[in-house]
């Protein structure tokens, strides 16, 4: 089973649909950065016939030392989205941490992402659920990728009817992640379209003094692997100068390499479509 289609505005995600990006800054830095990477974007998306969702956060508010930087806020951040969401006319989407923030962000935001430190939170499920918008959880490092049948199930029974779920990593001791890709087949045994989160995968978390590190150059090998896995979408953090970024500098793929990137993991689509890849 490659994964039910979950509806996100007009973008169809799951089984036999195109490959899906999810792609934008890491944290919302000011409105006239997040409309140009949004322009950029939809622009190479547009010449490469991929449905496109626009992510950004408001708020990183798992950060890992007290004095990093956050991001704007939920009322100037949401007002930013809505912004490019009316220039541009693609989809938005943005992490929500609190029940309180679902409400406002599934007012703005065509589809919510939950932060995979708080896969497990039911009330804040419950609350994404509860907004009419798609959900997209991703899962756990603490969690085996079976677990998120769990998380697929508050979401189902709470009213959500268009989820996906999201491969990031998974702990592999102390500042290091790695990758389960057959984990990833086991969750697409759960009904719903699975994505393959590029960017977070590769990072070192609390890999030095109050930073995050990461690795960007592993960003293209592992989304190249997802997609060949027969992942519905691909989740990109990008910006123009990565190692400006107020967050997840280490991580972040080059704005300008994303043509090539993105080119690569359509054709590799076109070859390995997840009808194809069943599991005897």
């Amino acid at each position: 089973m490659s994964g039910n289609i979950a509806q996100i505005a007009d973008i169809r995600c799951g089984g036999d649909e195109p490959l899906v990006l999810i792609a934008g800054p890491c944290v919302i830095e000011n409105e006239a950065l997040t409309l140009k990477i949004a322009d950029e974007l939809k622009a190479l998306c547009v010449r490469l016939q991929v449905p496109f969702i626009f992510k950004a956060s408001f708020d990183k508010a798992n950060r890992t030392s007290l004095s990093s930087e956050r991001g704007p806020g939920i009322d100037e951040g949401l007002r930013i989205l809505e912004r490019v969401h009316t220039d541009t006319g693609v989809p938005v989407t943005t992490d929500v941490h609190e029940p309180r923030q679902a409400q406002p962000a599934g007012e703005v935001c065509q589809l919510l992402q939950i932060p995979a430190f708080l896969a497990r939170q039911t009330d804040l499920l419950v609350a994404a659920a509860g907004t009419g918008r798609a959900v997209n959880v991703k899962k756990g490092q603490f969690m085996s990728p079976t677990d998120m049948k769990y998380v697929v199930e508050k979401l189902r029974g709470s009213g959500c009817e268009n989820i996906l779920i999201t491969e990031r990593g998974t702990f592999f001791g102390y500042g290091k992640l790695v990758n389960d890709f057959a984990g990833v087949v086991a969750m697409q045994q759960l009904g719903v379209p699975v994505v393959f989160d590029a960017t977070h995968s590769v990072q070192q978390p609390g890999g030095s003094d109050g930073v995050t590190l990461g690795n960007r150059s592993m960003v293209a090998p592992l989304a190249r692997a997802a997609v060949a896995v027969g992942v519905n979408a691909v989740f990109v953090e990008t910006h123009p100068d990565p190692d400006t970024s107020p967050s997840d500098a280490a991580n972040i793929y080059p704005l300008a390499k994303m043509s090539g990137l993105l080119a690569s993991l359509v054709a590799i689509r076109s070859c390995c479509r997840p009808g194809h890849l069943q599991t005897p």
